[in-house]
């Protein structure tokens, strides 16, 4: 049952918070986090287990339980504020290679209004939200292309010499 859970909430976290996937994988904790959190749901297994719950019915409720702390997405959340509302570095994002890359950077930068606002399911489509992440992901994006500018500026200069 571990074992199916643990290959679960991977597919999960791949799909849904792939941000914090590639921060275990950077860190190489990820094996470790996998095996720590579905230790948390042992003691429900059993409980489930004694009460005559089919194995099915056990993993449903292991992985709503395992997921609770991964929801809403904050990285879909930004992905599909990107995509909508800032079409053209989004394209661009994707034709780099970058996207992943680029999105867990804007989640990190978003963090902060992400916990001062309290971000839930009960308020993930409130529109003060959605512009207060949009702010700061151009805020990001300005910061993004000021620096490429800047990097290419240097380099053609260097090129010059």
């Amino acid at each position: 049952m571990q074992g199916t859970l643990i290959n679960n909430l991977y597919k999960y976290i791949k799909e849904n918070n792939p941000d914090i996937l590639l921060e275990l994988e950077e860190t190489g904790n990820t094996t470790q986090y996998l095996s720590d959190k579905v230790s948390t749901v042992d003691s429900l297994i059993e409980q489930l287990s004694k009460e005559g719950k089919p194995s099915y019915i056990i993993e449903e409720i292991c992985m709503a339980h395992l997921t609770e702390d991964l929801k809403p997405s904050r990285y879909n959340y930004v992905l599909h504020l990107l995509e909508s509302e800032f079409e053209q570095q989004y394209n661009q994002f994707i034709e780099t290679g970058l996207l992943l890359f680029e999105i867990s950077n804007m989640v990190k930068h978003c963090n902060p209004v992400f916990d001062d606002l309290n971000f839930s399911e009960e308020n993930e489509n409130n529109r003060f939200l959605g512009y207060a992440i949009m702010g700061v992901i151009k805020e990001y994006l300005d910061n993004v292309t000021s620096e490429n500018v800047n990097s290419e500026l240097q380099q053609s200069t260097e090129t010059e010499r």
